[in-house]
């Protein structure tokens, strides 16, 4: 893990030498390592709206062979191949990110191992007094909202909302992260916020983009029709 935590420390501390506010470097940084993850992002979100794309054909399946598994498995197999659809395109983004995501946590709950002083995490920060102890209600409140709306924004699939796990990420975890929010160092929890803010504009103006291809897509074919 240090291969991931070294240079992340190292950044927000090169960061606070040229900003000199902490609070604000934790902001920079975070902007600075989202837009690094954006490639992975996109790559997840792809895989997922394909595999969205061909779930009524995967319901087909599993109806019509459902006393068959072999023979479900391998048409679910020939489907995938037929529309160019990998399970481990969505999965491996995640994967690659879970670390770093687990490297900034690190960096920022343990900010003193990384170059920076106890004034300089215990200075305030806009409302919070003191960055290195826990914000008790607004930046948890922040955070665990932003998470609400992100699972929201991500969620492209109508028929999902019956789904245990997209009930779990969309009720159960804003809840866990205001929770953990109120014991996480105020620093920690700011990181979160951003992190959440950045990543539902982020998606927004993703759906957009496939929302504008599909439209695209369809007048083309309407024209082809008419021809």
């Amino acid at each position: 893990m240090d291969i991931l935590v070294k240079p992340l420390g190292a950044l927000l501390k090169i960061i606070f030498d040229i900003v000199g506010n902490y609070g604000f470097s934790i902001i920079i940084f975070t902007v600075i390592v989202k837009l690094a993850m954006i490639p992975l992002t996109l790559k997840q979100t792809k895989s997922m709206r394909r595999i969205q794309e061909i779930n009524p054909e995967l319901k087909a399946l599993q109806e019509k062979y459902k006393n068959d598994q072999e023979k479900l498995n391998i048409k679910v197999a020939e489907l995938y191949k037929k529309h160019n659809v990998s399970l481990s395109g969505g999965c491996l983004p995640l994967i690659i990110q879970l670390p770093i995501i687990i490297a900034l946590f690190t960096v920022l709950r343990n900010p003193i191992d990384y170059g920076f002083s106890q004034e300089v995490i215990q200075a305030g920060f806009l409302w919070i007094a003191n960055l290195s102890e826990a914000d008790p209600w607004i930046l948890p409140l922040i955070a665990g909202f932003t998470t609400y709306l992100t699972s929201i924004t991500a969620s492209t699939d109508t028929n999902s909302q019956q789904n245990s796990t997209t009930i779990i990420t969309k009720y159960f975890m804003p809840i866990m992260i205001f929770w953990w929010g109120r014991s996480f160092p105020a620093g920690l929890t700011l990181y979160w916020g951003i992190s959440n803010i950045f990543q539902l504009v982020q998606q927004i103006s993703i759906n957009r983009y496939f929302l504008k291809q599909k439209e695209l897509s369809s007048n083309q074919n309407v024209y082809y029709k008419e021809i």
